[in-house]
């Protein structure tokens, strides 16, 4: 029997990452959208590329969250996305609403689901997810570390000519500007990159990834990234689907770990099928310890804007 995931949004985020799950055929995809026609309409066209692509997955597209009901996993991608010369910050009291409402129907047909946040500023709409849920943080986390690690070891194996699959990248904290690189602790073929790279080139790379999403938000001139950020949150799926138990970094709340308590950060998890399995703790140093915190206080407050209760 196959899995059941819903991606709430039919925008370009939900919709590639519909596309991408029911290619993989572990799964049934549900998508649901406020406007009338768009998930169904795009629900059936992927349903159409079942059998070019020799997919059995179900795909239907709704208004009602009633086609959700015992889902194993709920991506929620809804909201406004990032326009050009707007920062994540701006979108808090904007998403708020929209997350809010979304948790409420998803909780009320799915009480046994695993929620993945996608919504930006994706740090403090994943603790407002968790808020409104009621689920523990096993159970509710939001995808920001796979993209982050994504763009870093991209523009890392583009500038030592190496394969991106050599690379590893370690990218901690919020979603944004407060992001903490790790470069000592990002490799290639298990080198660090501090010894094969001038500190300079390091810092001016950290740069760029720190700011990717304002890079392409940039470019585009109308919407944000999606090709990337879909790709990163099926391969939070597949890891809870199919049980890998992979160390991802992902958004997750913090209850004491890295000295941060009440704030969602990204951090290195163990991800299988209860979701969060285990929060690895990095040793960090003096100064790695202090952005990471500096970071979190940022998501807080953010948080403190929403005035959650």
């Amino acid at each position: 029997m196959r899995s059941k995931v819903s991606v709430i949004g039919a925008g370009n985020v939900g919709a590639t990452l519909a596309q991408r799950i029911a290619e993989k055929g572990y799964a049934d995809v549900v998508i649901v959208d406020i406007v009338e026609g768009l998930p169904q309409g795009k629900g059936l066209d992927m349903l159409q590329t079942g059998p070019i692509i020799n997919s059995n997955a179900r795909v239907i597209g709704t208004n009602s969250y009633e086609e959700t009901a015992n889902s194993d996993i709920v991506a929620i991608t809804s909201g406004i996305p990032r326009k050009p010369g707007m920062s994540r910050d701006d979108l808090v009291l904007t998403n708020m609403n929209i997350v809010k409402s979304v948790t409420e129907q998803v909780v009320k047909y799915s009480p046994k689901c695993i929620i993945l946040v996608v919504a930006n500023p994706l740090d403090a709409m994943t603790q407002l997810t968790l808020h409104t849920s009621k689920f523990p943080r096993n159970r509710v986390f939001g995808q920001s570390g796979i993209l982050d690690t994504a763009r870093f070891r991209t523009f890392l194996a583009q500038e030592l000519d190496v394969s991106v699959e050599d690379v590893y990248a370690c990218v901690l904290g919020g979603h944004g500007d407060t992001m903490v690189a790790i470069p000592r602790l990002t490799t290639v073929g298990g080198i660090p990159i501090t010894e094969l790279l001038p500190k300079e080139t390091v810092n001016k790379i950290v740069d760029r990834t720190v700011k990717g999403g304002g890079e392409i938000v940039a470019l585009l001139k109308t919407g944000s990234a999606f090709y990337a950020p879909a790709a990163a949150t099926a391969q939070m799926i597949e890891a809870i689907l199919l049980d890998k138990k992979r160390i991802i970094p992902c958004a997750t709340y913090l209850n004491g770990e890295y000295g941060i308590k009440g704030a969602v950060v990204g951090v290195p998890v163990k991800v299988g099928k209860n979701g969060i399995e285990q929060i690895i703790e990095l040793k960090l140093t003096a100064e790695e310890s202090a952005a990471l915190k500096k970071s979190a206080e940022a998501v807080q407050e953010l948080v403190k804007i929403m005035k959650l209760e």
